[in-house]
């Protein structure tokens, strides 16, 4: 039977959290795989890893650290997630967004979700940081919604909105961070699939032909329970590798999305800044 967290286990998450930081933190940053070390720009850090935490989900994947980093970024109070949890590790899209709903208890007005994803749209290339303008909820059109469920009308209403889930005022101010240290930015449409397996030739053709220029398995479960609070989302697409869609295309491996994540921290980490200076 499928998880659905109560909001006394919430709670306990962001209390303990609250008891453990000396910081009141306003911005959430999620990280995702291969993007771990834009945490170690945080000041005068608190750490507190995901297991220590009540009714916290913990993190399986390589490249996912599986801690808390609260700090100061940019002069601005920020809740660092190093690492997240996914659907596929076999949690319910309720655990996957307590983090969410715990930011938002602990009175986080935005969060920065970024994710390493599959480039489908052909001019985009491994490396490549891209701007989500828009998702495609598949995941959550197939049923999976992190919402089904009793609604809790204290984080928000039963039918919450979704027509600009990703803050229009941000990204504007990230394309001209972007511009001003001339990072090519690209932007485009996110789509979430369940995973773990990374998709088929055929896959990337359907993906490609619905309208979405990259592909992962996180992000947009966050973004529905953010908005669903309140909470302004500004998203980011690592380009990790590019998808064909043509049956002798390259193999997509795990080790490739690590390894593009090295080179894409410097850009991402430029952009986040100029945001949270901005913001």
């Amino acid at each position: 039977m499928e998880h659905l967290v109560p909001r006394s286990e919430i709670d306990a998450a962001a209390r303990y959290v609250r008891e453990h930081t000396r910081h009141y933190p306003e911005f959430g940053l999620v990280l995702g795989s291969g993007l771990a070390a834009l945490a170690e720009a945080v000041e005068d850090p608190d750490f507190i890893p995901f297991h220590e935490i009540p009714n916290f989900p913990v993190s399986s994947v390589q490249g996912h650290s599986g801690r808390l980093v609260i700090g100061k970024l940019e002069g601005r109070s920020v809740l660092v997630m190093q690492g997240r949890v996914h659907y596929y590790e076999g949690y319910s899209m309720s655990q996957v967004t307590l983090p969410i709903r715990m930011m938002h208890v602990l009175g986080i007005h935005t969060v920065i979700l970024t994710n390493a994803a599959g480039g489908i749209n052909p001019a985009f290339h491994a490396g490549d940081v891209m701007l989500i303008t828009d998702h495609v909820n598949l995941i959550g059109m197939a049923g999976q919604n992190p919402l089904r469920g009793p609604n809790d009308d204290s984080f928000g209403p039963r039918f919450p909105d979704m027509s600009q889930p990703y803050d229009r005022r941000l990204r504007e101010v990230a394309l001209k961070v972007a511009a001003a240290h001339h990072i090519d930015l690209r932007q485009g449409v996110y789509i979430c699939l369940a995973g773990p397996s990374f998709e088929s030739p055929a896959d990337v053709r359907f993906l490609r032909l619905i309208g979405a220029d990259t592909v992962g398995m996180s992000t947009v479960p966050e973004t529905v329970v953010a908005r669903h609070a309140g909470l302004r989302v500004l998203g980011l697409s690592g380009i990790s590798n590019a998808l064909s869609g043509e049956e002798a295309g390259p193999e997509t491996t795990h080790e490739e999305v690590l390894e593009a994540g090295r080179v894409l921290v410097p850009k991402m980490m430029t952009v986040i800044r100029g945001v949270l200076a901005t913001a």
